[in-house]
This record gives structure tokens, C-alpha cells and sequence, in this order.
């Protein structure tokens, strides 16, 4: 069935329809990307609070514990290092998580595209939520060999 919009005819029905259709999914896979970016900059938002407390009591701590002997030696460092540990390992999972659900929603993007049911698959390319958390995941074993063993740059 053919109607006259803006003096051109369109076809109504299945072109039309399956073209909509085709970009809402291609829009949910796009949202849905999105979302797991922002929970991805949840968890280093997250995990760049533990690591920077952790850090920072190390430091302030140990200042204090040589001045006033109320502190065990030990205690800031144990403090701190739980803190970053935490940190790390909470930034891990994080790193995880987003890499494993990225994987899963290009594998069936991808299977829609090659159904012709989407009109592009998910392009590859840097995704700048993974890249902080990459740096922030450097950053804390830079922290963490600072505060357990001494070492490092700080």
C-alpha cells in the first residue's frame, strides 16, 4: 500500500517498520554500552577513593606514629594497605566485569548484524572509561609498593 508524504510516495508496512525496529536495537545496544561505561566509572570513582584514603592515612599516619608513640609502628602501613588492596581489587573485578560484558554485547550485535537485522556491528575502538581505569590500576601498584615496600616514584 502506497500513501503521498511530502509528494513522494513511501511504502507502509514492513520496509518501514523493520527500518524503525532495526534502529531502536542498534539505539539499545548504544545505551546499554553506556551504562556500562558509567558503572565502569562508578567502580574507579570507587576505587580511586580507597587508593588515594589508603595512600594519604599511610602517609599522615606514619608522620604522627613517629612523633607521638601511641601508635603501633605497623598500624598506618597494615591501614593503608588494606585501603589500596581493597582498592585494586575492587578496580579489578570493575575491569572484569566491563571486559566480560563488552565481549558478550559485540558477540551479539555482531550476530544480529551478520542476520542483516541491525545496520552496523559495534565498532572497535578505545574506550576512554577503560583506559582510566587502566591508569588508575597502574597508579595503585605504584601505591601499593610505595606504602608495603618502600618503593616508587612518591
Amino acid at each position: 500500500m502506497d500513501q503521498e508524504v511530502s509528494g513522494a510516495p513511501r511504502l507502509i508496512g514492513d520496509s518501514i517498520s523493520n527500518d524503525l525496529s532495526s534502529q531502536r536495537t542498534a539505539m539499545s545496544f548504544e545505551r546499554t554500552a553506556m551504562a556500562t561505561d558509567r558503572t565502569l566509572m562508578a567502580v574507579v570513582r570507587t576505587s580511586l577513593a580507597l587508593i588515594g584514603f589508603g595512600f594519604t592515612i599511610f602517609e599522615f599516619f606514619r608522620k604522627i606514629s613517629q612523633d607521638d608513640k601511641g601508635l603501633p609502628a605497623a598500624a598506618p602501613r597494615r591501614f593503608g594497605l588494606a585501603l589500596i588492596t581493597l582498592g585494586l581489587i575492587l578496580l579489578a573485578a570493575g575491569i572484569f566485569g566491563h571486559l566480560k560484558e563488552a565481549s558478550g554485547r559485540r558477540r551479539r550485535r555482531q550476530a544480529l548484524f551478520d542476520q542483516g537485522l541491525i545496520g552496523h556491528a559495534e565498532p572497535l575502538g578505545p574506550n576512554s572509561s577503560m583506559i582510566a581505569a587502566v591508569l588508575l590500576l597502574v597508579i595503585g601498584v605504584f601505591a601499593i609498593l610505595r606504602v608495603g615496600f618502600s618503593l616508587g616514584p612518591f
